[in-house]
């Protein structure tokens, strides 16, 4: 799909979350709603259901980090809570004191991907959730895995210098024979730290679509670790989730760029991709 409606919309979208994300809740408000929290959104009269997690510790008179995360297609469907079983969701309930963060979790309708209008359905569930929470604009994070590492990928080029660093798992620019998206994806990752992750016996996906990734980064002059766990099969999530090191480098990066928001570019037709995995 090519030049789709929804990137001219992400400008004012991201501006909007931004801003919102700099207001506290006054004194005296009742306190936020804590914990797994199921939420709606209505966009041209379609309903879509969704999660955020906000830690118990919770409070509004500072600002939060944020984690988008975009699940994998398994966890397709409607009804606002699959996404939360599996990767960010499942490390969360195992030891949530590892992710001292909000964490916003849409979900994918059935038969799409993040490559499209699921992308900006997502923002929207980013920035609907800023209305009722203090969000940290320079500590926007990303990340997703499978069908979810695709969405990141397309995602984050074509807002490049909005999010404060990726999590990559198990991902792919597009599946099939190559065509060079990798390498036009690459060129806007340049300015936003990245760890991606892939296991060497993934099935599904193939852990050369990683190491295209990766290459392309590096050849274009960015800031990207990956790490590839030689016994690993497509299922890696749990192990990378759920390693206290990730956390730690993912909560200490900032994006002072973050405040004034981005402006995606879609020259290079960043939204084409087929359905993921």
């Amino acid at each position: 799909m090519h030049n789709c409606a929804w990137i001219a919309l992400m400008p004012a979208l991201m501006l909007s979350i931004s801003l919102v994300g700099r207001q506290g809740s006054s004194a005296g408000e009742v306190p936020a709603q804590t914990g797994f929290l199921y939420r709606t959104l209505t966009f041209q009269a379609q309903t879509y259901a969704y999660c955020v997690y906000v830690p118990p510790e919770y409070t509004p008179a500072k600002p939060w980090p944020v984690i988008l995360f975009l699940h994998g297609s398994g966890e397709r469907g409607t009804d606002g809570f699959l996404q939360t079983d599996v990767g960010i969701g499942r490390a969360l309930r195992r030891n949530r004191r590892l992710i001292p963060a909000i964490v916003v979790m849409p979900q994918c309708h059935p038969d799409q991907s993040w490559v499209g209008p699921m992308g900006e359905i997502a923002l929207r569930c980013l920035e609907d959730a800023s209305r009722d929470y203090h969000l940290d604009p320079e500590r926007l994070y990303l990340t997703g895995l499978s069908m979810g590492g695709q969405g990141v990928w397309h995602l984050a080029a074509n807002l490049p210098h909005r999010f404060a660093a990726l999590v990559v798992i198990c991902g792919f620019a597009e599946m099939g024979e190559s065509t060079g998206l990798a390498g036009k994806l690459a060129d806007r990752l340049t300015d936003v730290p990245i760890w991606c992750f892939h296991g060497q016996q993934d099935s599904n996906v193939p852990v050369e679509k990683s190491r295209e990734m990766v290459e392309a980064i590096q050849r274009a002059g960015g800031n990207i670790q990956y790490t590839e766990f030689k016994d690993g099969n497509h299922f890696i999530w749990d192990r990378v989730y759920e390693n206290p090191e990730l956390w730690k480098w993912l909560l200490a990066q900032k994006n002072p760029a973050g405040k004034a928001g981005s402006q995606p570019d879609d020259r290079h037709g960043m939204e084409k991709g087929d359905r993921g995995r």
